[in-house]
């Protein structure tokens, strides 16, 4: 029986059930280790007049205390050629700090208490100058973060048409939408730790790829890549936050060689809310324009992004926002800008989506806004709308080659789950009884872009001594089940159980080359990768089988079930991978393989449905159904997916209805503890209907395409235009998330007053 496709439990649990996984935090360093603690801003904007560290210095256990002043590195390397040479960001503040959290001082102790305690003994002189925390403001140019700048832009992209159609349809509509700002909030924050052995680095990191680390690390330190070895151990979590290191890990193999000792640095969480970059933060005007038969012919948006205070991956994640506003449309003309511009506040980074989210928010809001323009069902709309199936591969205004879908059978396996029609009916019901507590029904058909990043993925399979095999894989887990992931595929091609089989990742002295794992790509990139690997391994393995059988090549077959090679025909007499271990060293080495593998994206996509209850004397809102319907392609392990999908559909309805990181109008961060930002734990949370739909892609040989990111695409849009359709006929048009209830009861009392 193939495994592929069935449900395996992970085999990575046991040790972190059972308490024995190794974290940064739990990892004995050699004799001597020191513990780093930042000195970090408390204002958001100022000139820095003076720091005083003498008292600090004189701490119980301090070892250092070192500002820029210090330094001969840096700066942090910047993640684009395309951004201002101003907007560089030192790996301390110089004269001048731009967000709170942004680290000035660095404090090595003894402990971690002490080096904590030392912290609170500088002294730090600020100038405060002005702050700009919206984009609108700041792309008026009133403050400016750098100096030089005549405003505050660091990127500015386009695409699709050259020009806008929607003026000339028949209907057309026009609506700002906000994306909030929100934390990732990993359990475990952005930890690390550092030693030499002689002029060897051994760099420890919580990430999501150990080579992308080691070439930051050498960018910005001046190192050889010969001279590094970068480590990830367990990663307590990440959701994109952790695809580069952040300045304060970039500076620990500096202070460890200047010490002489080891260094580890546990920034506390209050640290990371501010430090850790934040994600989303868009202000977004879309136009949509079509027929009054609920066509839609035209779509264009003008995307605003928060780059924060220096710009890093997140101020060019407007690209994907622009680029997927197709979604599952066939949409003949789209066009977008976007501008990314500085503000004093945590630069943004990817998150669970990386722009995708973003592009799906807005485009489901504008589809359900043009619904209710032409009075049309928004189901019904997007029917009408639909790429059908028998279009792909399907090229869209903005130059991307959908794969495959059946976006029809999508929605109505939904539609069916939840009992639509039934919902609706209850709705009447409810609105012509005037019920305080109003029913909505929000939908969400949506696209995501899988494996979206161009490069090559690596694996190696080697058979051992003892007749195990060693799975060495590029991959970075951090939650997926890779090691469960791969063992099955491997175990599927060689007839091994999965006891035999063992995955190792995250050492570059042990991995030769990789990248960033993320964008969804695990299974279709390093999963092929290591079903390549297998199989190269597996067809050697038959030809050293035919050599020890006196047969020929092609008359080998493997026999799955009992994992051993024979002669066609002639079962009696064959060898198992014990028997090829056994044959020599020589033959066995011909049994090591390794495989580089691309492959093209995928597309992904999901249809959506939330039900939700509005109190309209409180405006509370109450989830009371979820119903997920995802077509990721071929299913390696339906109860990985499964939980790839409950947790982004958590952390999307999170985004949807209680998640929000805010700034009062100084740059003071309002809500930098998890007291008082709004994750939603398991309480406020319905049983989810999540089902699978599998259409596969030619993209890779697995036909398998991503699902891990698709919860935060389409739950957010879902739960926001339920909450929406819920009081649409008490005047309400509009609500951005997240649907507080204070933002819903005020969007009453608007409709209410202007009634």
């Amino acid at each position: 029986m193939t495994l592929f496709g069935t449900d395996v439990l992970r085999v990575e649990d046991h040790a972190l059930l059972t308490g024995t996984g190794r974290y940064v935090a739990d990892l004995d360093l050699p004799a001597g280790a020191l513990c780093v603690a930042y000195v970090t801003s408390p204002i958001a904007h100022a000139a820095i007049t003076s720091i005083d560290i003498d008292d600090a210095r004189a701490m119980p256990g301090v070892v250092d205390v070192v500002t820029f002043a210090d330094l001969d590195v840096g700066p942090y390397p910047a993640m684009s050629p395309d951004f201002p040479a101003e907007a560089a960001r030192p790996l301390l503040a110089s004269d001048r700090v731009r967000f709170v959290g942004e680290p000035i001082v660095a404090v090595v102790a003894r402990t971690q208490a002490q080096a904590e305690d030392a912290t609170e003994a500088v002294i730090v002189d600020f100038d405060p100058l002005p702050v700009v925390v919206d984009v609108e403001s700041s792309l008026r140019g009133e403050v400016l973060l750098y100096d030089g700048r005549g405003d505050n832009v660091v990127v500015t992209l386009s695409g699709g048409d050259a020009e806008s159609r929607v003026d000339d349809c028949e209907v057309a509509i026009e609506q700002r939408i906000v994306s909030p700002r929100v934390a990732p909030c990993p359990i475990e924050g952005r930890v690390s730790a550092s030693y030499w052995q002689g002029d060897h680095l051994v760099h420890y990191s919580s990430c999501q790829g150990v080579h992308p680390i080691r070439s930051l690390l050498c960018a910005a330190l001046g190192l050889d890549p010969t001279m590094v070895r970068v480590i990830s151990p367990e990663v307590g979590g990440s959701f994109g936050a952790k695809s580069r290191s952040y300045p304060e890990e970039v500076l620990l193999p500096w202070l460890s060689r200047r010490l002489g000792a080891p260094v580890r640095w546990l920034p506390p969480r209050s640290q990371d809310m501010v430090g850790l970059g934040h994600s989303r933060a868009q202000v977004q005007t879309i136009r949509i324009g079509g027929r009054r038969d609920g066509t839609i012919e035209a779509m264009d948006a003008h995307i605003v992004v928060d780059a924060g205070a220096y710009p890093m991956i997140g101020a060019l994640l407007g690209r994907s926002t622009g680029t997927l506003m197709s979604q599952v449309y066939k949409v003949p003309h789209i066009r977008w800008t976007m501008q990314a511009v500085a503000t004093n506040t945590t630069p943004t980074v990817a998150y669970r989506g990386a722009g995708r989210p973003e592009s799906g928010a807005m485009v489901e809001r504008a589809v359900d806004l043009f619904a209710a323009e032409v009075g049309l069902d928004p189901a019904e709309v997007r029917r009408r709308n639909f790429i059908a199936a028998d279009e792909f591969p399907y090229t869209t205004p903005t130059g991307l080659e959908y794969d495959t879908g059946e976006y029809q059978t999508m929605l109505a396996t939904a539609l069916d789950a939840v009992a639509y029609d039934e919902l609706r009916a209850e709705q009447r019901a409810r609105r012509e009884a005037g019920d305080a507590v109003q029913l909505g029904v929000g939908l969400a058909t949506f696209i995501d872009r899988t494996a979206g990043v161009a490069g090559t993925e690596w694996a190696g399979i080697e058979l051992r001594d003892d007749a195990t095999v060693l799975v060495r894989t590029a991959s970075n887990p951090y939650g997926q089940g890779h090691h469960t992931g791969w063992a099955m595929l491997v175990a599927d091609r060689t007839g091994l159980p999965m006891d035999r089989i063992e995955v190792v990742h995250g050492d570059t002295d042990v991995i030769p080359r990789g990248g960033v794992t993320g964008g969804s790509k695990s299974v279709q990139r390093f999963g092929s990768a290591v079903a390549l690997a297998a199989e190269e391994m597996v067809e050697r393995a038959r030809r050293l089988a035919a050599d020890l059988l006196e047969a020929n090549p092609d008359d080998i077959v493997l026999d799955l079930v009992s994992g051993s090679f024979s002669v066609a025909g002639t079962p009696a007499r064959s060898l198992d991978w014990a028997a090829l271990a056994d044959a020599g060293l020589e033959e066995r080495t011909g049994l090591a393989c390794e495989v580089d593998f691309e492959g093209d994206s995928s597309y992904p996509a999901g249809a959506y449905v939330a039900v939700v209850e509005v109190d309209t004397e409180t405006g509370g809102v109450d989830l009371r159904r979820f119903v997920s319907v995802d077509d990721a392609g071929n299913i390696l392990n339906p109860l990985l997916a499964l939980g790839q999908t409950h947790g982004g559909l958590a952390q999307g309805i999170g985004q949807a209805l209680t998640e929000e990181m805010v700034y009062d109008a100084d740059g003071n961060p309002l809500t930098s503890n998890l007291a008082d930002y709004g994750i939603l734990s398991a309480a406020e949370l319905p049983s989810f209907d999540a089902l699978l739909q599998q259409t596969p892609t030619p993209s890779n040989p697995l036909g398998a395409k991503g699902i891990a990111e698709s919860g935060t695409i389409g739950a957010p849009p879902a739960v926001q235009n339920a909450v929406i359709d819920a009081v649409h006929h008490l005047g309400v048009t509009h609500i951005d998330m997240p649907c507080t209830p204070q933002r819903v009861w005020a969007a009453l009392d608007a409709a209410r007053t202007n009634a």
